[in-house]
């Protein structure tokens, strides 16, 4: 199974062992949804085309002491609705999980409607929320119960693109997968493989992680030199005040990668994308050895 699919299974799941547990859907995934529907009518809402609406009736059920999971792909749930999420959970203290699919750019076929390579800054603007990129399938499950069963709230952004394995939990570690060279390269989710490749026969260390709110700081300052390498799988730099601000003790040097802020203004595949934005594995490769990696 994919994110998405394995994200179905867990959520209906969820749903069946857990009478707090609730979905909000926008006609998104709602055919995916219809058996956990039919069994939970009181707790699987679909409200049509209207991402807005979904998220303020999530937020809603979260004031009732449910905990409520509102899904769409990630323009429409983060950016369309935004003043819903800052307003129906932040501002009323509500808290629940939303759950994203198509990532920066995996939908690059439907065009600039439906890339989103600014959510994840966009939900670091909100005070304590946890943000959860799952690099394979089976990273998903731990992930999003963790979201849904505690008690604050979350985003899980699911991607079509995935590691060729796990490699992390849900506890938010840095896991290191390589310990030689005074550089350190941290990719975050499904970023793993094309940084893997990119560093093959390179003298860096590297570690992964599939949480990157709260960001394991102590981690990364355990396993940190003077130069690091950060490659996220949307916006570049917007991790850039964590890894500052926990080595800001110490000379060290960053390195941002990610999703550029130039608009290609073109369809085609994420495989398309990825070498204009420097995120295959020649582009992070160049960029890693011109940073003096």
């Amino acid at each position: 199974m994919d994110m998405r699919e394995t994200f179905v299974a867990e959520t209906s799941a969820l749903l069946d062992d857990d009478p707090r547990t609730a979905l909000v859907l926008a006609d998104i995934s709602a055919a995916a949804f219809a058996e956990a529907e039919h069994r939970h009518p009181d707790r699987v809402l679909n409200v049509g085309i209207r991402e807005s609406l979904m998220v303020s009736v999530a937020g809603g059920l979260a004031l009732t002491g449910l905990r409520p999971i509102a899904h769409s792909y990630a323009p429409f749930l983060i950016e369309r609705a935004f003043e819903q999420v800052k307003l129906d959970f932040a501002h009323q203290a509500a808290t629940g999980v939303l759950v994203s699919i198509g990532a920066s750019y995996d939908a690059a076929q439907a065009g600039r409607t439906h890339h989103s390579p600014g959510d994840v800054a966009l939900v670091d603007t909100l005070p304590g929320w946890a943000v959860r990129v799952p690099g394979h399938p089976a990273e998903v499950p731990a992930l999003l119960r963790e979201s849904v069963t505690g008690d604050g709230s979350g985003y899980l952004r699911l991607s079509t693109r995935a590691n060729s394995a796990p490699h992390a939990g849900a506890d938010g570690s840095l896991v290191p997968l390589r310990t030689n060279g005074n550089v350190l390269v941290v990719a975050v989710g499904p970023m793993l493989d094309p940084v893997l490749e990119a560093t093959r026969d390179l003298d860096v260390r590297v570690a992964y992680t599939n949480t990157v709110r709260p960001f394991d700081t102590a981690g990364l300052r355990a396993l940190a030199g003077e130069t690091v390498v950060l490659v996220e799988p949307y916006l570049a730099g917007t991790s850039a005040r964590i890894v500052a601000d926990a080595l800001g003790d110490r000379p060290h040097r960053t390195l941002c990668l990610g999703v550029t802020r130039n608009d290609l203004r073109r369809y085609g595949t994420p495989a398309d994308h990825d070498p204009a934005h420097g995120l295959d594995p020649a582009g992070l490769r160049r960029s890693i050895v011109d940073f003096g990696g």
